[in-house]
């Protein structure tokens, strides 16, 4: 029997660079099929997008909201829901389908195909834990061209001891340590009548997937705060619109101390400033030794190489 094939779909307004990595990892990887939705138009990504035989490119300009009949949404988040299942419902040319970010990255331990294909035929959708990258410790870099990455517990009891336990000053306001989700991402069939992508859940009419398979060999890196400076970068926007948004919820089944990540940052910005920010980068997102030893002992640190550069020039030659 042949092996399942898998896609991506992923909507993008991003760097040329940015974008052509997260192509080429995933073309590397052996994906039959990238639908790129750039939100924003990009001629020089649209040219090499295109030109390859995997990839399918899409901008989102108002003629194709117009196309679609349906007004642009203002916020970010329903317009990567609704190009999913856009591309989802359209033939996308593949046995299984991801919504995956730019910043996101599969890793997996063994085939991906072999892990799809080994599932059970019941298994609608598989999910993908996340990994977080952290920033280099500039006294105890990581080997060149290696990313230190944490980890979480997938059971929320264990995830909020542990996350006590390893970051011991803002450990009672994270989720698992991470600044961003700790839900990842699912694979769809993509043949499954009445189905829907959000961005952490697959949908079967208006039912969320409620038992999706895991794949436990492979995990999502997310550069969602690499280094300082670009986190910096994109703090405002994620405190005003993104993931740090007013309105989300605290971390689950904490106490009532707890706090939102709007409301921590919030709170620092007010007391001390920049400061105060830099202070939380250094002990939560970047690796230091002592963060590295508390992560490694409850089998949440991860030394990967995602060697993006190489990878662009192997599929993307010529925009090195």
């Amino acid at each position: 029997m042949s092996q399942p094939t898998w896609g991506l779909v992923a909507t993008i307004k991003a760097d040329t660079s940015d974008i052509l990595n997260f192509a080429a990892h995933h073309l590397d990887l052996g994906a039959h099929r990238l639908h790129i939705y750039l939100d924003q138009d990009n001629p020089q990504a649209f040219a090499a997008l295109k030109a390859h035989p995997k990839c399918r490119v899409t901008v989102c300009d108002a003629g194709y909201w117009k196309r679609r009949g349906k007004s642009r949404p203002d916020a970010h988040q329903p317009r990567q829901s609704m190009n999913a299942t856009h591309c989802l419902n359209k033939r996308p040319q593949v046995d299984w389908l991801a919504h995956i970010d730019v910043d996101e990255f599969l890793w997996p331990a063994t085939p991906l195909q072999a892990q799809l294909a080994a599932l059970p035929d019941s298994t609608r959708s598989a999910r993908i834990r996340p990994v977080e990258a952290m920033a280099a410790d500039p006294a105890d870099p990581p080997a060149p061209g290696h990313t230190w990455f944490k980890g979480c517990s997938p059971f929320q009891g264990e995830r909020r001891d542990q996350t006590a336990q390893i970051y011991p000053t803002y450990g009672t306001h994270l989720n698992g340590g991470f600044l961003s989700h700790v839900a990842g991402k699912v694979f769809v069939r993509t043949d499954l009548p009445d189905s829907s992508l959000r961005i952490h859940n697959a949908f079967f009419g208006k039912e969320k997937d409620p038992a999706p398979a895991t794949l436990d060999d492979t995990v999502l890196c997310h550069l969602h705060a690499p280094d300082w400076p670009r986190w910096r970068a994109a703090y405002r926007f994620r405190l005003q619109q993104g993931s740090y948004r007013d309105g989300l919820k605290p971390p689950p089944a904490s106490g009532a101390e707890s706090l939102t990540m709007n409301a921590l940052f919030t709170l620092l910005e007010a007391e001390q400033g920049e400061a105060a920010l830099e202070a939380f980068f250094a002990e939560v997102c970047t690796a230091t030794p002592d963060l590295r030893k508390r992560l490694a002992a409850h089998g949440h640190l991860h030394d990967i190489a995602l060697d993006l550069d190489r990878k662009r020039a192997r599929h993307f030659p010529d925009h090195i």
